[in-house]
């Protein structure tokens, strides 16, 4: 063997492997779904633009997932007893919401749409009904009211319905980051709504960075952190709530109780391997509460938190836990 051409040829593979990472543009993408914006950004050795294949996928993800289409197989389930799963999508939900719902003793419970609408939220908005039949209505929450395989999706009681607003956009932000990797796309950033995945690193290794807002003066930041093979989600209460007796109560509700409990938490950040999966436990760790939702921490090294929240002076704290605090930084505001 002639070791000589074999080195040259591997240094020859090692430069052009160089040069092909150092000839990668990022390629910058924006739209509109599921209601809100995106933000996609990607290296692309061949700079292909793949918008059109990202809004076809976002939009056939509405049809399965949307609570707000009414042709959407979602929409379809929510009026039917039982229906046959026809996309590629509502069945992954369904089992990430169970694994979820488990693991948090139900803190976390996609079958509170009845909740949500006595609450005035939801796709239709109404008045809040003033007196809430709590028991009638609990009668219909709980994941075992829902039986499914990949074939079909069943419910227990004919007006149980299913709410996907709290796991389905961490869901796309996967799906749309499996499209990407499939195109041989391996350092990318996928934000929408707010949800994001990063992978990878930007050019000459430098990390991809996010923010998270400050509560109390919207549009600024409370913090930047470091984000690479990770998702990002957030789920708070300072956009969505209302006031009651000079109280202010947040959107999301107990499942549990069937209330909308006052809390000092503002903002819940979850950081895990998957958007799918940070999407749901931000909805869980803020009905939980902060000291609740530290002791589950504990038992999962997979999960980091960004917590914040009020002082009983109304001064704000910030609490990051281990596993992140590495990544955060400090902003001037």
């Amino acid at each position: 063997m002639n070791y000589s051409k074999l080195i040259s040829a591997t240094f020859l593979l090692l430069l052009l492997t160089e040069n092909r990472i150092a000839a990668q543009q990022m390629v910058s993408i924006n739209g509109t779904a599921q209601g809100t914006t995106y933000h996609i950004k990607y290296f692309d050795v061949q700079n292909r633009n793949l918008k059109t294949h990202i809004d076809s996928i976002l939009t056939e993800f509405d049809k399965s997932l949307s609570l707000y289409r009414e042709d959407s197989e979602l929409s379809l389930f929510n009026r039917s007893h039982a229906i046959r799963l026809t996309t590629p999508y509502f069945y992954p939900v369904l089992v990430k919401s169970k694994e979820v719902y488990e693991a948090t003793e139900g803190m976390f419970d996609p079958t509170i749409l009845p909740l949500t609408e006595a609450y005035g939220f939801g796709a239709k908005k109404t008045n809040p009904i003033s007196d809430i039949a709590t028991d009638s209505i609990l009668s219909l929450i709980g994941f075992g009211q829902i039986q499914f395989d990949s074939i079909m999706v069943s419910k227990n009681k004919e007006h149980v319905r299913l709410d996907f607003n709290g796991i389905a956009q961490g869901y796309s932000v996967d799906v749309i980051s499996r499209f990407l990797e499939e195109k041989n796309i391996n350092r990318y950033m996928v934000e929408i709504g707010g949800e994001i995945f990063c992978k990878g690193s930007k050019n000459e290794g430098s990390p991809w960075i996010s923010g998270i807002e400050n509560p109390l003066k919207p549009g600024s930041l409370v913090t930047k952190v470091t984000l690479q093979n990770r998702a990002m989600t957030t789920a708070g209460n300072y956009r969505n709530h209302f006031k009651k007796d000079g109280l202010v109560f947040n959107h999301l509700i107990n499942p549990k109780t069937g209330s909308m409990e006052q809390t000092s938490l503002l903002s819940v950040t979850v950081f895990a391997p998957d958007a799918v999966s940070a999407d749901a436990y931000d909805t869980a760790f803020f009905v939980m509460g902060i000291e609740k939702t530290k002791a589950f921490l504990k038992t999962r090294k997979d999960l980091d938190v960004f917590l914040v929240y009020q002082n009983a002076s109304g001064k704000l704290i910030t609490y990051a836990s281990d596993g992140i605090k590495d990544f955060i930084q400090s902003v001037s505001n």
